[in-house]
């Protein structure tokens, strides 16, 4: 006999389990460092998130560390090096010298710096885009979240050599925004969040977000914006990170003017001190000879 409701067994016990997904508690298990990592990640966000600008090199440094230690950590773990696989400890050592090595790079050379910087900003908003996609339609291929990403890394990465001061402001503050938001996320829900975009990268099918992650997610376009505000009013036209390099030329240009001021009085005392040297000279000749 068919049910008049129109409802199958199958259908309730899959309402029941869709509804059970986001209404079952969490299961929160922490572990000390990756919360102690996950606690200096937040204070690193809140410095980009608010004070980015004004702290340009460490921000520099900041932004090389963390990119090339988390690229080379991933090599390292995944793939196999030299016929081995490396431990966990054994990749994050590595990826800590070469991330310090990047840092390095990125705070000295200004020009890296900043095409480091709009790079993750290209990238951190081609996987917004992304993730909002996801919930409409799945690309067919990875190479169209990878061209994407590419992409859109490469032109805010152009744009911020362009203009500096408000790309880097922008960078920042959602750099800074997308780490707070990863760190709530952590302590929220278990990366729940994170894995559901790490899922929409590989193109795989999955659980709908529920509406914690929703809200979880919405920290980060909302922090951005406050980021943008407060950065934008503390630096205003008072501080600009170029001033740093004039400054040090202009120091530069007054200390060989000072040298040259002193080198002309040397030349000059030395020249008057030989007049009266000569003229004492021929006095003594003229009286020998008179």
């Amino acid at each position: 006999m068919a049910d008049p409701t129109g409802l199958s067994p199958e259908g309730v016990g899959a309402g029941i389990a869709e509804v059970d997904a986001c209404s079952l508690e969490i299961e929160r298990k922490y572990d000390v460092i990756p919360a102690v990592i996950c606690s200096m990640c937040c204070l690193f966000g809140i410095i980009y998130c608010f004070f980015g600008y004004r702290c340009f090199k460490a921000v520099m440094f900041l932004s090389g560390l963390m990119f090339g230690s988390v690229i080379i950590f991933l090599l390292c773990h995944k793939e196999h090096v030299l016929d081995t696989q490396l431990s966990v400890e054994a990749s994050a050592g590595i990826g800590l010298g070469i991330g310090l090595l990047c840092g390095l790079v990125t705070m000295l050379v200004r020009s890296v710096g900043l095409f480091m910087t709009g790079l993750l900003l290209g990238l951190l908003l081609a996987l917004a885009a992304l993730l909002v996609t996801h919930q409409f339609f799945i690309p067919t291929t990875v190479w169209v979240p990878l061209g994407a990403l590419l992409g859109s890394g490469m032109l805010f990465a152009v744009l911020t050599l362009q203009w500096q001061k408000m790309f880097t402001v922008l960078s920042t503050s959602v750099f800074g925004a997308a780490i707070m938001t990863v760190c709530a996320d952590y302590f929220v829900e278990m990366l729940a969040l994170a894995k559901h975009v790490y899922e929409c990268l590989r193109l795989t099918p999955g659980p709908p977000l529920c509406w914690y992650s929703w809200v979880i997610l919405g920290i980060w376009p909302t922090l951005s914006v406050i980021g943008v505000l407060v950065q934008w009013k503390l630096t205003d036209n008072s501080f600009s990170h170029t001033d740093v390099v004039l400054s040090r030329r202009q120091k530069r240009i007054q200390l060989m003017r000072i040298r040259e001021k002193d080198a002309k009085k040397r030349q000059q005392a030395g020249g008057q001190e030989e007049l009266p040297a000569k003229s004492a000279r021929q006095t003594d000749w003229h009286r020998h000879f008179s």
